[in-house]
């Protein structure tokens, strides 16, 4: 996609919140994971600007390199909060975002990475997996224990639960 589609309506700076992607080859990477963005705006070949609406889950990959190998690498699954939810602010990200699992160093994104890379085998959408269990992956990461893998019966339940307005 490139940039808006001048009949299409601009988005609510109020309730989207917009993610600031990069991508020069081997030095400064930042990009999508997973995530359903409702606006994209391109700004040249090397960056663009995305949009998700309120109440949507996404993960978004950091890493920056230099001649002697990797500096820094990230990743954070996090949901777009709507106007007025309290929010976290980070890097690239505007205005904020609820954080629901963040984790530094490659050995821990890589865990990440293999944790939704599981959920996705099982044919769910990682966006639409239970906010519950980015936390709990997160706070197993960081205590350095294995974390349960998600199953189909919890993500019945969790879609279940959402319908009902839990």
């Amino acid at each position: 996609m490139s940039a808006r589609h001048p009949e299409q309506p601009r988005p609510d700076p109020g309730s989207t919140t917009f993610v600031d992607l990069i991508w020069q080859e081997k030095r400064v990477e930042h990009w999508l994971r997973f995530g359903r963005f409702c606006h994209e705006h391109r700004i040249d070949r090397q960056r663009r600007t995305v949009g998700f609406a309120s109440d949507s889950t996404f993960a978004v990959v950091r890493w920056a390199g230099n001649d002697y190998g990797t500096v820094v690498s990230r990743l954070d699954i996090l949901r777009a909060v709507a106007p007025g939810e309290p929010f976290q602010t980070l890097p690239f990200i505007r205005p904020g975002a609820e954080i629901l699992l963040r984790v530094s160093g490659w050995p821990k994104v890589e865990r990440v990475l293999q944790a939704v890379d599981a959920v996705e085998a099982l044919g769910i959408d990682p966006c639409l997996v239970s906010l519950e269990h980015w936390r709990h992956v997160h706070n197993r990461i960081a205590a350095g224990e294995p974390f349960r893998t998600y199953a189909k019966a919890q993500h019945a339940a969790w879609l279940k639960r959402r319908r009902v307005g839990a």
